[in-house]
């Protein structure tokens, strides 16, 4: 795709304009997809190269394939993750990776698979890998190579164009580290205002203390830094970071840069929120004053021109945004632009799944969640007892745990703010009967009991609904749905809870098909048959043209690019499945032939003919007639006028 960006506009001349023309940048932007694979085994990346912003989200997607059967067993996926790094044999899931703690999601649904990634940080900058396990022998399959991912700021640059002529007109441009997908329109400010500017680049007269600021359009709360359009000081206000994770209980440092052309009068760090709050959204509030923070703020300088906010002892309700404020007689430098965003998190311990219950031990899969991380190369510390395990370094931990063992997880480097401890095995366990592939119609069993002596109650949810369970623990599904399928957490009264997905199998629900165009199709053209239909596992389609047994194609989508009147005829779908087949209902292609058409518009004419004839017959003898009646009257008068005469 090619964007075509005027450099400059007609009522906006410089004076490089005078001795030329204005000039065109013509961007192209280049998607590429990237597949391979070998016997139906493949990995498809919508993009090999994506460029994204500092602090903005990115999607990565990838399609895959595999044989769905291999020796004549049906073929399963059992793991898929994404992947940059290796610790020896092993594809690290960047789900269980400390510094894309609370950043990361997936999402995964029929040979699809979606790399979520918010909050993008610098250290993001990686090639991403697609990668899927499935049940059969050496069915395992690596995207490679993969998406490569480059997270970029901006930075406005000042060009003196002029420096003898005019030193006060200068050239700004809007850079990347990176080439951005379709920057359609830019954000300037100047000394933090909006100067309705769009271009990546522009020149015009700027003032000696006059600071300068860029973003793209829809990214606003991504500004570049303010730069100062002088080689001289002058008025601006640039952060450190634009967003911080923080532990609760730890403390944090909030920086940033400023200068000012004349001494200030009044200098300090405030957040809107808190201004808000207690109503002093005109003028902030000094956070040194605000009894909130009372004691735990301070602010140093320790060098001319930069300012830290520390904030000890941490709280969830210190998560908010950050502003430095200065004032001088002449300037007040309020908040137009973002400032930093401090998030404040508390890591906890949660039961992926209770693998398996024994006399004196459960089995279970920890997890350690927190909403985000703090920035570096991190990884998790998991305490057993009190004492560290030095070979889990990821999210997950999976170990037996005896009654009375206590876990707990922790950043490293951050060991002093760890997660509250949790007892494994006062756990409760879900299960389900039969344990292998469930088919809509069978029965089920599912039970969620406790293991702790004396016992305790336990409670079954499906989303917000509760399920009654009988003394033992049992729900009992006497012809399972396809409605059932989903995700059942059994629950202790004092909340210890863990989770298990129903995955229910069932053949094609009705085919539904829709054409695209509709109506009649003209010779020459290009016709698209589309089937739909509900089924787990994903259905195949093949099509059918009635009064013919074979297959016309296979594939969801039909497409006939050549239309001939053979192709005329009623079509349909089946969906099929290893849990069964449907056939949609029958659907009518109409092929009009040029030939046709003209017999069509010559019927069509001859008609509005016909239905004219009669129009234009009444139409000549009601102008015949009009001329005898005038005459007989001219006669009756002349009569009548003879009469009176005599």
């Amino acid at each position: 795709m090619c964007l075509n960006l005027s450099a400059a506009t007609a009522e906006r001349r410089t004076p490089a304009m005078r001795l030329k023309g204005a000039q065109a940048a013509i961007i192209c932007l280049l998607t590429l997809s990237a597949v391979q694979g070998q016997d139906g085994w493949s990995v498809t990346y919508t993009s090999t190269q994506i460029c994204a912003l500092k602090g903005s989200t990115v999607d990565i997607h990838c399609t895959y394939t595999y044989p769905s059967r291999v020796n004549g067993n049906v073929t399963v996926v059992e793991k898929a993750v994404w992947f940059t790094k290796m610790k020896g044999d092993e594809h690290v899931d960047v789900g269980t990776e400390a510094e894309f703690a609370g950043r990361v999601q997936y999402q995964c649904d029929n040979k699809d698979c979606t790399l979520r990634i918010t909050d993008l940080r610098e250290s993001d900058s990686a090639e991403y890998k697609f990668r899927f396990v499935t049940n059969q022998p050496g069915g395992k399959y690596s995207g490679s190579p993969g998406v490569t991912l480059s997270v970029t700021v901006l930075q406005a640059q000042v060009i003196k164009t002029w420096p003898t002529l005019y030193p006060s007109w200068k050239k700004v441009t809007c850079q990347s580290g990176c080439r951005l997908p379709d920057p359609h329109s830019y954000v300037w400010y100047q000394n933090e205002v909006n100067i309705d500017r769009k271009e990546s680049s522009f020149e015009k007269y700027f003032g000696y203390t006059d600071s300068i600021s860029c973003a793209v359009k829809g990214y606003e709360k991504l500004p570049s830094p303010s730069v100062c359009v002088d080689d001289q000081t002058c008025n601006r206000v640039s952060y450190t970071s634009r967003s911080i994770c923080a532990l609760k209980g730890s403390s944090v440092d909030i920086s940033c840069i400023y200068s000012h052309t004349h001494p200030a009068v009044s200098k300090f760090w405030f957040s809107p929120e808190r201004s808000h709050q207690q109503q002093h959204r005109s003028h902030p509030e000094d956070l040194r004053k605000d009894s909130h923070y009372a004691g735990r703020v301070e602010v140093i300088e320790t060098e001319r021109g930069r300012s830290t906010l520390r904030i000890r002892d941490l709280t969830e309700r210190d998560s908010a945004e950050y502003h430095f404020k200065f004032k001088t007689q002449s300037v007040e430098w309020k908040r137009s632009l973002p400032g930093t965003t401090l998030t404040v998190t508390a890591l906890q311990v949660k039961v992926s799944r209770i693998i398996s219950v024994h006399q004196t031990q459960t089995e279970a899969e920890l997890k350690c969640e927190s909403s985000c991380s703090p920035a570096g190369r991190l990884s998790y510390v998991w305490f057993k007892n009190g004492q560290k395990n030095t070979t889990q370094q990821t999210s997950a931990y999976t170990d037996y745990f005896n009654p009375g063992d206590n876990i707990s997880c922790a950043f490293s480097g951050y060991e002093d703010y760890r997660s509250p401890s949790v007892y494994p095995s006062k756990l409760p366990s879900v299960s389900v009967s039969p344990s292998g592939e469930i088919v809509e119609g069978s029965s089920v069993t599912l039970t969620c009991r406790t293991h702790v002596d004396p016992a305790a109650n336990s409670i079954l949810y499906k989303g917000n609904q509760t399920l009654p369970l009988t003394l033992e623990g049992i729900y009992h599904f006497t012809s399972i749905s396809s409605e059932d399928r989903g995700i059942y957490e059994c629950k202790t009264e004092d909340q210890l809870s863990v989770s298990l997905f129903i995955d229910v199998q069932y053949a094609p629900k009705l085919p539904s098909v829709s054409v695209s165009p509709s109506g009649e199709l003209v010779e020459g053209s290009s016709v698209t048959l589309t089937c739909s239909s509900d089924a787990n596992p994903a259905a195949n389609y093949t099509w059918y043209k009635e009064d013919d047994n074979s297959a016309k194609a296979s594939g969801q989508n039909f497409i006939i690019t050549d239309v001939r009147p053979e192709h005329s005829g009623s079509y349909y779908c089946e969906a099929q499945n290893t849990r069964g087949r449907h056939n949609s209902t029958s659907h009518h292609l109409t092929v009009v032939t040029g030939k046709s058409i003209i017999v069509q518009n010559i019927i069509r004419l001859t008609s509005v003919v016909l239905m004219l004839i009669p129009l234009l017959l009444v139409i000549l003898w009601m102008r015949k007639k009009k001329p005898l009646s005038s005459t007989a009257e001219s006669n009756e008068l002349m009569e009548t006028m003879e009469v009176r005469v005599r």
